[in-house]
């Protein structure tokens, strides 16, 4: 039998799953507690008992997805990985996402919310931070020039396909990391 902490956890991870799906398929504000509730199978009442609001769900829900990509991205990040093989790795990760898909209508869905709300946009910041961090210490152990300036471009770079890739498909991770490894090599890789 189930103690009321894990049967919480577990209704609490519905609900993100759930808003998480939901933002990714009608947009930040087309989801209402209602269907978060129905695509969880639970109460509505159950979203306001685990969550101050619903902006508050949408935003758990979508950082979750968030540091979830921004962390398979560097996972594969090792002292042990050059520049040209972890440029690959880290674009690499997005050709899971190509554009149409549920996940990168969020990222577009949560930078829109983010530009409205101020704790969201400072979440996401910190998430982003992360990841930018990552991609330094990796670039450090390669001899990069200026690690943290050369993270926040390339970060920011891996960013904006998954921004992109709705607008253009053919901002491919097969495109762009070439020109990453020109840029960060100073030659055609």
């Amino acid at each position: 039998m189930a103690t009321a902490a894990e049967r919480g956890r577990r209704v609490r991870a519905r609900l993100i799953e759930a808003a998480a799906g939901l933002i990714g398929e009608r947009g930040w504000a087309g989801v209402s507690t209602r269907l978060v509730a129905e695509r969880a199978g639970v109460a509505p009442g159950l979203v306001h008992y685990h969550y101050s609001s619903l902006q508050a769900l949408l935003g758990e829900a979508a950082l979750q997805v968030i540091g979830e990509v921004a962390g398979a991205a560097v996972d594969g990040l090792g002292p042990d990985v050059g520049l040209a093989e972890g440029v690959d790795r880290l674009v690499g990760v997005l050709d899971a996402f190509p554009g149409d898909d549920p996940v990168c209508y969020l990222f577009t869905e949560t930078y829109l919310a983010a530009a409205r709300d101020a704790e969201l946009r400072g979440a996401i910041t910190g998430v982003l931070e992360g990841f930018r961090t990552a991609v330094a210490g990796w670039l450090r152990g390669c001899g990069a020039e200026d690690p943290e300036a050369t993270a926040a471009v390339v970060t920011a770079a891996v960013d904006g396909m998954m921004l992109h890739r709705a607008l253009d498909p053919g901002l491919t991770p097969a495109a762009v990391s070439p020109v990453l490894k020109r840029m960060l090599l100073g030659a055609a890789p």
